[in-house]
């Protein structure tokens, strides 16, 4: 084991460069499934590593309720300082229980909110709101539960193939399940803060991925990039 236990913490220091050549080498569908398996397998690895090194370092301490037979004196001898980390690993632990338990309880209530807000509205695919200010957005619910919302104030702003091409967007994102994607790296950056490049990188890319999807759907690659550019100037309130 040795200094190697520390290996899976440092490993993601790649995760940037991994993460400029997935955006600029790979089709958003590949480099998003990509770059989600690598955040998802160098945080899992990251977390085990903290979780050997407490185990090898406290299991030896006094008033410790881990037996002392998962502390082999070898091990411990060929890890660095191993009280020491060992100690600080329990506290980060906890940091990457807290930090993930958050993250997750702010998408189920961010979700369950969304959803509370609909109640009232035919129930269909598209939810037209009556609503000035400028938004869409891909609500996801279960396949049968999907809704894509947009206010009037962002419908008024684009043509009938601009519109066509939004639809066509945020049904992407919903049909590709992008949010498990994003919900994925937003762990994967709690439980190791050199993640986040990853965490990004997968914004952009599904993004990408379903602008490649209205493309095929609406048949008009521009109808698709004007739409999208529209919407999100109009979001920031410049003009249209």
């Amino acid at each position: 084991m040795g200094v190697f236990i520390f290996l899976p913490l440092v490993l993601p220091l790649t995760a940037w460069p991994v993460a400029r050549l997935a955006e600029q080498r790979l089709h958003p569908r590949l480099a998003t499934r990509l770059l989600t398996g690598v955040a998802v397998v160098m945080a899992t690895c990251s977390t085990v590593s903290l979780g050997l090194l407490m185990v090898v370092g406290t299991a030896q301490l006094p008033g410790n309720p881990l037996p002392d037979g998962w502390s082999d004196p070898e091990v411990r001898e060929a890890v660095p300082g191993e009280e020491v980390v060992g100690k600080v690993a329990i506290p980060v632990l906890l940091m990457v229980a807290a930090g993930c338990g958050r993250t997750v309880w702010r998408h189920q209530r961010v979700r369950r909110r969304a959803h509370r807000a609909l109640v009232g509205t035919p129930g269909t695919t598209v939810v037209v709101l009556n609503d000035r200010v400028p938004y869409a957005y891909a609500l996801p619910g279960g396949r049968a539960r999907d809704r894509i919302v947009v206010s009037e104030g962002l419908l008024s702003c684009l043509q009938a193939p601009q519109r066509r091409a939004l639809f066509a967007h945020e049904r992407a994102h919903l049909a590709a399940r992008h949010h498990r994607h994003l919900l994925s790296v937003q762990l994967a950056a709690r439980a190791n803060p050199f993640l986040r490049p990853l965490r990004t990188a997968v914004s952009y890319t599904t993004e990408r991925w379903a602008d490649e999807e209205a493309a095929q759907a609406v048949g008009d690659r521009r109808a698709v990039a004007l739409a999208i550019g529209k919407a999100a100037l109009v979001s920031k309130g410049a003009p249209a």
